[in-house]
Parts: C-alpha cells; structure tokens; sequence
C-alpha cells in the first residue's frame, strides 16, 4: 500500500511539473500584440489561379483531380506581377501593424524556398522565395511578420497513401508521427529563416508544435494555437486575454473572380472598431490575384480603411476596452492605456452628414469634469472650408444622467462633402460612470 501511495505521488508530482513547466506567450509581447490592434490576413496559393476555396477543393476529390492538383497547377503558376514593395506600402497606409501570410495552407504547398518538399514555390515558373521577399519588404515599412502554417498536409498524407480528410485520423499531427517530424523540420526552417514575430497554427490538433515554437524562440507570439481567434465572427462581449478575429473581406480567403460578394469599406470600418471596443485585433483577410496583383475590389476597401485609420488610428492603437462599457447606442468606447482619455466612436448615422452640419448625442456611461476636454480625431474644430460664419468647435454639457456632446462634421475628407463612415469623438480627463 506504501508502495502505491509513493508511487501516486510520484505521477502527480511528474502531472505537476510537466503543467508548470509548460511555455506561453511572453507576457510583455502579448500586451504589444494587444497594442497592434489591426493586422492584415494574406491567403495565396497555386490554386488561386482556378478562383476555388483554397487547399479544401482536394478534399473528396478523385484520385484523378488530386493529381492534376499537385502536378500540373505548379507549372501555371507564375505571379510575375507580384510586387512585395507595392503591398508593403499599401497595408502600411491601412494602418495594419502586422501581416500573416499564407506560407503553407493545407494543401501543403511551400510559398517559401524550402528544402523538405520539392512542392513548392521554387518549382514554378515563377522560381522566386515569394515569403521571403513579402518580409523583407515588410520590415522595411516597419510592419511585423506573421506565418500562418497550417500543421495538416494534404500532399504529404496523400503520399503515405491515405485518405485526405480536413478532420481525418491520419491528418492530425497527433496520430501521425512522421507527420509531426515534417511539420517541425519546416517550422524550424521558417524560424531559422525568417525570424517571424508573429506565428498562427491553423490545424484541429497541434500535439507539441506551440512548445516547440516558444523553446525554439520566446519571442514569437503564437496566435491561432494558444489565444481566442474567432473565424469570420465577432463575440458578443469582451473575452478574457488577448484575442484576434480573423474575417474575410467577401465570402472566400483566397481569390474568387466571380460570384463573390464583398463588404462595404464602411462595414468593415465598423467591425474594426466593434472588435477593438471589446478588446479584440482585427486580422482582416486579403486574397491576391494569381499574377500577383491585389484584386481592385479589395484594394478599393483597403484604401477606404487607410484614409479612416489615418484619421483616427489613435483610437485604436494603444488602447483598452473601457470596463463594462463597450457601447451606448450607436456610440462605441475605447480607453488610452496610459493617458486618461476616452474615445466615442460614432456609427450608423445617415449618410447625409452633410460637411458643416451639427449633431449632439447623449452618453450616459461617462461624465465630464472641470478638466474635461473634447476634440474630433483629425479636425482643428476652427474652419469649416468655404463656410467661413460657420463656428465648428465641439461643445459639451453634463445633464444630471448624461453628458451630451455636440459635433460638427468639419472636415473635408471626400469632394461631396459627405462623409459616410464613423468619426471619433477624444474626451479627456472623464470619469466611467460605474
């Protein structure tokens, strides 16, 4: 009986021990991730030159499809209008402080010059490291690398001879160990390679490979694989830590040339600022075109985001969900880290805001103070362009229940003079009514 007594304590000490010794995201890179707030999503393949889902078309496919798949689509394959610098410039106007791009989706094809498999990007007749020149082009714009990896592998399990299956036994690293050995050797390349800052594990399971990243190196966050990261939907509330939502801009993450129905700009505006209300980042997804171009569908949201973030990215870098108080109405909330400043977000009005006119609006979460002060995100509150009597300044008044706030829409942002999307109303030195 003593004997089994020991012998217990001994397994709960190794449980103990092994639990504890497990390693996490730094703490440190977690509150910066959670600065970052916006990233951008690129999902690319060789299979975007047939407009299809991406990687999934091979499940259930026939033997015959699955072939033509692998062999004959890398010799089409050539984004010879591909240009690393041009995106770099465009996703650093968004505003987006880092990108995940598509090294290897499921269907297991290298977007890197990788010497595990000759399946990759090297044997195309484009025949250049794509992953590392989107990086290189990437740091120099100051934007962070991520590497979305996707640890299940059609190519690799079709060659062993089994069924491909999104959530079949042999696709799953934990069932197949020469699987998890391959997995592993092509992270420890894309590390060695790259130095990524940002890693995302798309896979149902993922055995060891998250404590392999971080013994390897600590100062990769892991995303998809150790936080939250809600696909193509938003929580109703805050979660608890750092989380991403990753969402499409139509219906599809990879190019779809017809049938595709897109966002407007003003939506996803609108789910940035929700998301980031909540304590949330925004991965927002693009899908290049096959010859290397940002489809002009995407581009146009892409640039109707940057010319909102580049007003008003202050109330989305830096800050925290306001406790309790992510919305009033139409008005959405964010709070600065460090200083003591509130910021209203205000959506859903008419798009016939005309340049000049006023709206006052009531908020009963805050409550101004002597030293309140109130401004617009990217207005001077002094001139209202060729409406010279016009007096644009931003007023406040605290009621007993509310405090109502008054707001010229003075800046000319669009030669109609009507502005369709949110402005950001910055209130400091207020109190959180609890």
């Amino acid at each position: 009986m003593i004997l089994k007594i020991k012998s217990l304590v001994f397994v709960l000490c190794c449980v103990f021990f092994s639990v504890s010794a497990q390693l996490k995201n730094d703490v440190k890179l977690v509150e910066d991730f959670k600065d970052m707030g916006f990233g951008l999503f690129v999902h690319w393949s060789m299979d975007s030159q047939l407009g299809s889902v991406i990687s999934h078309s091979m499940v259930g496919a026939s033997d015959a499809y699955v072939k033509k798949y692998m062999n004959e689509l890398p010799k089409t394959f050539n984004p010879k209008k591909f240009d690393p610098d041009e995106w770099a410039r465009l996703f650093k106007l968004t505003g987006a402080e880092y990108v995940v791009f598509t090294v290897k989706h499921h269907n297991g094809f290298c977007m890197w010059d990788t010497k595990t498999t000759e399946f990759n990007i090297m044997n195309t007749p484009y025949g250049k490291d794509i992953a590392g020149e989107l990086f290189k082009a990437l740091r120099e714009y100051n934007i962070k690398v991520g590497i979305y990896f996707s640890p299940e592998d059609f190519s690799f399990v079709y060659k062993q001879g089994h069924i491909i299956s999104r959530k079949g036994y042999t696709n799953q690293v934990t069932n197949n160990p020469e699987l998890l050995a391959y997995d592993k050797k092509q992270i420890d390349e894309l590390i060695d390679m790259y130095s990524p800052d940002i890693m995302f594990f798309d896979s149902f399971k993922k055995a060891d490979i998250v404590q392999h990243v971080h013994a390897k190196d600590p100062k990769i966050i892991v995303t998809r694989g150790e936080m939250n990261t809600p696909e193509q939907k938003i929580p109703d509330t805050a979660l608890k830590g750092p989380w991403e939502t990753c969402m499409t801009m139509g219906t599809q993450w990879q190019y779809k040339p017809t049938n595709e129905k897109y966002k407007s700009g003003t939506d996803l505006i609108n789910k940035l600022i929700e998301i980031r209300a909540k304590g949330g980042n925004f991965l927002l997804n693009i899908g290049p075109k096959p010859n290397g171009e940002i489809p002009i569908e995407q581009e146009e949201r892409l640039r109707e985001v940057a010319l909102w973030m580049f007003v008003n990215n202050e109330g989305i870098k830096n800050i925290r969900p306001l406790p309790n108080k992510i919305k009033d109405g139409d008005l959405w909330f964010t709070q600065n880290k460090k200083e003591n400043a509130v910021y209203v977000f205000i959506t859903d009005q008419k798009d016939d805001w005309f340049k000049g006119f006023r709206r006052n609006f009531l908020i009963k979460y805050l409550r101004a103070t002597k030293e309140t002060k109130i401004s617009v995100l990217g207005q001077n509150d002094l001139v209202v362009e060729y409406w010279p009597e016009n007096n644009p300044k931003s007023r406040l008044i605290q009621h007993e229940k509310a405090l109502e706030i008054s707001i010229s829409r003075a800046h000319r942002l669009y030669n109609d003079k009507i502005w369709p999307n949110p402005i950001t109303v910055k209130l400091t030195n207020v109190e959180i009514v609890e």
